[in-house]
């Protein structure tokens, strides 16, 4: 069931520099007659609905506690299995709620192991969800829109529309699902085991965190509670493409790492590259990164930098990027363009790369190439459209979109 949309609300959703509000395109969480999702509720939400549906205000505050335990240290879902509540708490739980996170409705395996989920979330709408294992870690690229409104003009989530915003619930659902396909829950009453197959979040997905702002920041304080999941904030990067005026929010209320995606040295060529650019310029956008690792204690912002031939990968434009950043604690991500159907740019050559990140790492900044994951199951960054969504268009459609 979709939220209805007012008049100021459709507007923004054809605006492609316009924030959308944190209420609009969100569903319900509880649809007419059906229990509640206690998957993404705060601590003090789930307190509230416990008190409001009969748990005595005096054992609210312990009720939370065993069963936010049982949902996210554990990853228990039936309520019946809790067994550290009474037998009757626990069937009055199971009438009035539920535990439900994502549908996984398909897996590929790369041949580098990186595995793509196809996810579906309430409405029958899908994102994609991506696992990348390494040898120290494995990362969970998450979503947090279904499509994306930025129309960024490498990026393949760019050509789906925006349909809406995801709530808390099915951020976070998206980790419990990879843990779940992982095997990763530790048997209940067991110690906390602190090796991980999944040791890392980047909000890097379908669609831009920032302009959902309150269910992401609600999503990762679940992921970062230490009763739970138990994430550290400096294993959370939070990847925007320039949303200025929440930069500063992320910092206080979140206070994960920054990842910005800056792919341009002139406003010229990044307002045709990253559209939000023509609201908040490369001037404007600096002037707040400055500030962030002060305000988040972060150690530095991680600059994305994908390398589209003939178009941002001169000698010049390392040069000026690396001017634009000076003072900011930094890291340059180099990312080799990952080409999908239509694309309307192609990679750069690998020297090319290589001689730019070389005046980059000159001036003193790291300036890694990412290695491409995934490529053969359309999982590498920019990459991401559901499936649902690319059957409905042909190639020819693709194109389309990406010239107009």
């Amino acid at each position: 069931m979709e939220a209805h949309l007012n008049p100021e609300s459709r507007a923004e959703m054809t605006d492609n520099t316009a924030p959308i509000t944190q209420d609009v395109l969100t569903i319900p969480r509880k649809l007419p007659g059906g229990p509640v999702n206690l998957v993404g509720l705060t601590r003090d939400a789930l307190r509230d609905l416990l008190i409001e549906n009969g748990t005595p205000e005096k054992q609210a505050k312990m009720r939370v506690g065993q069963i936010w335990q049982w949902i996210y240290q554990w990853g228990v879902r039936d309520f019946h299995a809790m067994t550290n509540l009474a037998k009757t708490y626990r069937a009055e739980l199971a009438e009035k709620f539920v535990i439900e996170t994502p549908e996984m409705v398909d897996k590929q395996i790369s041949a580098d192991g990186t595995r793509k989920y196809l996810v579906r979330i309430a409405g029958g709408h899908e994102v994609e969800v991506v696992y990348i294992p390494e040898e120290t870690r494995g990362t969970l690229c998450i979503s947090s829109q279904v499509g994306c409104t930025l129309t960024c003009s490498f990026c393949h989530t760019g050509t789906q529309k925006l349909v809406r915003n995801l709530t808390a619930g099915e951020i976070v659902g998206q980790i419990m699902m990879a843990r779940d396909d992982l095997g990763e829950w530790p048997e209940p009453g067991t110690r906390k085991d602190e090796t991980r197959l999944l040791s890392n979040i980047v909000l890097m997905g379908m669609g831009e965190p920032l302009y959902n702002f309150d269910n992401v920041r609600d999503a990762m304080k679940i992921a970062m509670d230490g009763e739970g999941i138990s994430l550290s904030r400096r294993r959370i990067t939070l990847s925007t493409s320039g949303v200025v005026p929440e930069i500063a929010k992320t910092a206080e209320e979140i206070g994960c790492l920054l990842a910005v995606s800056f792919h341009a040295t002139t406003d010229a060529v990044r307002d045709k590259l990253v559209p939000i650019n023509k609201k908040w310029n490369i001037e404007t956008l600096l002037g707040a990164l400055r500030e962030y690792p002060r305000l988040s204690n972060s150690e530095r912002i991680t600059f994305e930098y994908v390398m589209l031939k003939d178009v941002n990968d001169s000698d010049a434009d390392a040069r000026r990027l690396v001017q634009l950043i000076k003072g900011i604690p930094a890291k340059i991500n180099l990312i080799p363009f990952n080409e999908w159907p239509g694309a309307p740019h192609e990679r750069s050559d690998w020297e090319r790369i290589e001689k730019f990140a070389d005046i980059i790492y000159k001036a003193g900044y790291a300036s890694p190439i990412r290695t491409p994951r995934g490529e053969d199951i359309m999982a590498a960054c920019g990459q991401l459209k559901s499936a649902t969504e690319r059957a409905r268009k042909s190639r020819a459609q693709i194109e389309a979109e990406t010239r107009s």
